[in-house]
């Protein structure tokens, strides 16, 4: 048996926004109280495409001072960047002995990513679904949120232990299972509400990033695309509007009540009266973690230093899975 212990990653790629908060972040803080829970920043994921290296420790910072202001306790979860902690580069390189060129075929992320210049892509970008699986299995996690585009590659990490425990004769890594929220928030784009939001959007005002001013926030929510219809009583009748949709998923979100309550309090609202509303409501949530994340970010030496820290307690659990593992592979190691 192994215990409860819940991992998860995110990208230093610039600024977060609200959709990572409602669809990731608001959800990890929660797990903190059922769980053991281990928190990366997956930098070594990040330089599977070009990256300017100033660009990249900025971000890394960044990412970290808003988890911490979102609600990530540093005293109960172990929070860290992955470069600092080798044993996730090591453990990959065992795991794409163990991969098969098949399995990594049929991962749709690398087509999407590398696009039509395939050829000119990295060995990293290719092979990243084994470094995502040694971020799990390298703590032996039992549990990992993921969202829709994640499903693939935690199927491939439960193929990679299977495939060991199966080559070396043994149950050395469990089979993570996936925690899937019931009413996954799916955030979309403010300009486009069949498009998710994205730090990649052109442009600033598709999102709502994690560090906007009050002001831009409300300026934001006033400019989304919306239509010219009054809101309905029901769910079903948003079907054909997406915008529409997205807003009021985002205030039942921010709220915590499903679409259809929130739907039944507004019905017949018009967008100029409800945009408002959920301004208020978006600047009620960001504004208390835009604050904390300054002030983080103002003592950067502390933040580096909660990061090394992490990293230490991370290695401390990983080192010795990584060693058992090598043993069971048969390495010689110095110490048998």
């Amino acid at each position: 048996m192994f215990d409860d212990r819940v991992f998860s990653g995110v990208q230093p790629t610039g600024n977060l926004h609200l959709g990572n908060y409602l669809g990731a972040i608001k959800n990890w803080v929660g797990l903190q109280k059922d769980y053991e829970t281990i928190y990366c920043i997956v930098d070594l994921h990040a330089i599977t495409v070009p990256q300017k290296p100033e660009n990249l420790k900025v971000a890394t910072q960044e990412v970290a001072a808003c988890l911490i202001a979102s609600g990530i306790d540093v005293n109960s979860s172990i929070l860290f960047n992955q470069s600092q902690v080798p044993q996730h580069a090591e453990l990959a390189w065992l795991f794409n002995c163990v991969a098969r060129l098949g399995w990594l075929n049929r991962m749709t992320q690398f087509k999407e990513k590398a696009g039509k210049n395939r050829e000119n892509a990295t060995v990293g970008l290719y092979a990243y679904p084994t470094l995502m699986a040694a971020d799990i299995l390298a703590y032996k996690a039992t549990h990992v949120p993921v969202g829709d585009d994640q499903k693939q590659h935690l199927e491939l990490t439960r193929d990679i232990a299977m495939a060991f425990n199966s080559m070396f004769g043994e149950s050395f890594f469990p089979l993570p299972e996936p925690i899937i929220k019931k009413t996954a928030a799916r955030i979309m784009s403010l300009r486009d509400g069949a498009s998710k939001m994205s730090k990649s959007e052109t442009s600033d005002y598709s999102r709502i990033n994690l560090n906007d001013e009050d002001d831009l926030i409300s300026q934001k929510i006033k400019k989304a695309k919306t239509d010219s219809e009054p809101l309905p009583d029901n769910i079903k009748a948003l079907e054909e509007r997406p915008e529409a949709r997205n807003l009021i998923g985002m205030y039942a979100s921010l709220t915590n009540q499903s679409e259809n309550t929130v739907l039944l309090e507004f019905s017949g609202y018009g967008f100029g009266k409800f945009k408002p509303l959920l301004a208020e409501c978006v600047i009620n949530t960001i504004s208390p973690i835009r604050n904390e994340m300054n002030r983080i970010l103002s003592d950067k030496a502390e933040l580096n230093r909660i990061l090394v820290d992490g990293a230490e307690k991370a290695a401390s659990i990983a080192d010795p899975i990584l060693a058992s593992c090598k043993r069971v592979i048969g390495f010689v190691q110095s110490v048998e």
